[in-house]
């Protein structure tokens, strides 16, 4: 038997599909029925990528003692936070409120039927340890406490829902004065919880935290900042010396439990491997290390061959685990390694992997880092480096492929339109950046199967899987995309691509923007009516969605003369000036909007015949130049807007613009690559 999770398109929850849990998705059968019956709501919020989501479902959910005690008190609603992102912002902040501690995955908090949270907490164990209680135990005393405690929990919630209303940023009394102190104080916060030995910013668990170190590079480049780049440049040295990047298949884990980035959470998702491929092939355009090449080859690679749909987009993610176990599919012991590898592969990879010093996995297995690199590994046995390079290369193409025949970890093969939006834009860049048209190609598939299958009647859809799309998009949704397009406008320009960025541009004023007030809400005008209506500005592990509304409206706006899309973009960085006047560091994607309100970036037209601006291009792109948009319009293109429609000739002929000022046309590639590096 199963319940009503089977009929849904997310694979988190067609896993408890076959739970005796009587669940239901959220949805208003759901909701009505724990108003008919006056019975609160157990909501658990996962995803299906997340290890002790698994846990609390062997323990208790597939338990049918627990079930049947979940059945008798509770309505039971599952979510999958990944398609339904504005339920898991509007409950992991209530869950905060109601806690004063962070909240994660998976999330169980209890509602009134009115869905007003009342308790709740995050994994709770079948039997109570380590100071949690016992999951079957908390049931009856939670279903007890609704039962007897009905007046303190009213003013509880009207308490919470007061709460929720001082999390929306205040109208600002006067008009900003922007300036660049945010900037300079942004990097004196992170400088202040950088690790200079390790990388990255705290102590364990650490995340990847790319948007920060986006605008650290950006910062750097337009001011010249050497510790700012530092931090940046050291954390993706040290992380891709890592066991949170994989050192055989490419790609990141979602996190490092250590400070050392050695032995990660397992599971891959596509939401940072996104913005860390951008990251990796701006640091290989900064520095040429080689390093940095390979990671961005990687992790292309990883993407393409195991992320994206025969259909074009991007699925979600892998597990951390695989047969029960986290971490099978990625660890080895010596021994595993030294079967499959000649005597003189194995003493190379054992010293460069660090299988020759003592387990870093759960005292019995290893998880592959960057112990020793190659050339100290060349001088301390007298061998060529080249030739130790190729024993290494010999040695992981053995265990990749050793490693490919075993059970692999899930794939949520949803797709969603931000996260993909996040990945196309690092294939785009990357692709554009080095060269490497078949990424471009990887990034242009995507962005049509979305175009194609996830918008409709000039709306998005968030989510897609097994040819069924639903779901009313968010703002990450519509920002996110933009964004994307207009880092692919700058690879291969096509018309449809600038005319799909214009609609999205178009729906987030319509939709999502505060008119009176500045920003853009999380959900549209007419989404289904929640307890709370979110604005978030802050980044969290991807960057906020008002930042990148923000930065791609403006960016949008300079490169068309539109003035609509400039002025809803100042009036988002009106609103959270004064936040992020108080917590620059909090806020780096809007400081990298800030930066380009007080210095417009440069756009830069190339006019041609077609394959004419090739060679010009690739001049142009081996430089770092965050703060130029290079657009190579070839042939004749009809129904160009006014701003981009430059006359055509046999040459090429450029012109650069910033702000409301261009210069006359440069037909000189040298000349062109004098002005863009001279003026800023």
């Amino acid at each position: 038997m199963t319940n009503r999770l089977a009929l849904e398109t997310s694979p988190y929850l067609q896993q408890h599909a076959d739970n005796p849990v009587d669940w239901y998705p959220w949805g208003e059968e759901a909701l009505r029925l724990a108003r008919e019956q006056n019975k609160p709501i157990l909501l658990s919020i996962g995803y299906s990528a997340c290890h002790w989501c698994h846990v609390m479902a062997h323990e208790s959910f597939e338990d049918a003692e627990v079930a049947a005690v979940m059945n008798q008190h509770f309505i039971n609603i599952k979510v999958d936070r990944e398609e339904r992102p504005d339920l898991d912002h509007i409950y992991q902040t209530a869950h905060y409120m109601l806690t004063q501690r962070s909240g994660g995955w998976p999330l169980t908090l209890f509602l009134t039927p009115d869905q007003t949270p009342f308790f709740g907490g995050t994994y709770f164990p079948r039997q109570a340890r380590h100071n949690l209680p016992g999951f079957e135990a908390l049931l009856e005393r939670v279903a007890e406490l609704y039962r007897t405690r009905q007046e303190d929990i009213a003013a509880q919630n009207a308490s919470l829902l007061q709460a929720f209303d001082t999390t929306l940023p205040a109208n600002p009394q006067k008009q900003a004065s922007f300036s660049t102190t945010p900037l300079d104080h942004a990097c004196t916060a992170l400088q202040q919880s950088f690790d200079p030995v390790h990388g990255g910013f705290g102590s364990a668990p650490k995340f990847p935290r790319p948007t920060d170190m986006e605008f650290l590079l950006r910062h750097a480049a337009r001011g010249g900042d050497p510790d700012a780049r530092h931090m940046a440049l050291h954390t993706l040295r040290k992380m891709a010396d890592g066991g949170i990047y994989d050192q055989l298949g490419g790609g990141f884990c979602r996190y490092s439990v250590d400070e050392r980035w050695a032995i990660p959470h397992f599971e891959k998702m596509l939401y940072d491997n996104g913005p860390l491929l951008a990251l990796y092939t701006d640091a290989c355009v900064l520095t040429g290390e080689a390093s940095f090449q390979r990671v961005v080859h990687r992790t292309a690679g990883w993407v393409m061959r195991e992320m994206q749909a025969p259909q074009g987009g991007y699925y979600s993610s892998l597990d951390a685990d695989s047969e029960h176990e986290e971490g099978k599919f990625y660890v080895w012991t010596p021994q595993q390694a030294a079967s499959l590898l000649s005597v003189e592969e194995y003493a190379i990879a054992a010293a460069h992997y660090g299988l020759d010093q003592p387990p870093n996995f759960e005292n019995r297995h290893w998880n592959l880092i960057v112990a020793q690199p190659l050339a100290a590994i060349a001088e301390a046995r007298q061998l060529p480096l080249e030739q130790v390079a190729q024993l290494l290369a010999s040695a992981q193409q053995k265990l990749f492929a050793a490693r490919a025949s075993r059970v692999r970890p899930g794939r949520d093969e949803k797709i969603l339109v931000s996260w993909n939006a996040l990945m196309i834009k690092g294939m785009a860049h990357a692709g554009r950046m080095l060269g490497e048209p078949t990424w471009i190609a990887s990034a242009q598939r995507a962005v049509d199967f979305i175009r194609a299958e996830m918008w409709q009647n000039g709306r998005l859809l968030a989510t897609c899987k097994d040819g069924k799309a639903h779901l009313n998009a968010y703002l990450d949704d519509y920002a996110f995309m933009l964004d994307a397009l207009l880092e692919l406008l700058q690879t291969q320009f096509r018309l449809a691509d600038l005319e799909f960025a214009r609609a999205l541009a178009d729906v987030l004023l319509e939709q999502f923007e505060d008119s009176q007030s500045g920003g853009f809400f999380f959900t549209s005008h007419d989404h289904e009516q929640l307890i709370h209506r979110p604005k978030p500005g802050h980044d969290n592990a991807m960057p906020s969605g008002n930042g990148i509304a923000a930065f791609a409206l403006q960016r949008l706006g300079y490169l068309l003369g539109e003035v609509r899309y400039l002025d809803a973009a100042e009036r988002t960085l009106a609103l959270y000036y004064p936040a992020l006047a108080r917590q620059p560091a909090g806020f780096t994607s809007l400081l990298m909007t800030l930066q380009e309100h007080l210095t417009p970036p440069q756009i830069i037209i190339l006019r041609s015949a077609p394959g004419q601006s090739d060679a010009w291009h690739r001049r142009l792109f081996r430089h770092y130049a965050p703060d130029k948009l290079i657009l190579a319009l070839e042939g004749e293109l009809a129904g160009l807007p006014e701003a981009l429609a430059k006359p055509l000739s046999q040459s090429v002929n450029a012109w650069i613009c910033q702000g409301t000022q261009c210069l006359p046309p440069v037909d000189d590639c040298q000349k062109l690559l004098e002005a863009c590096f001279s003026i800023e």
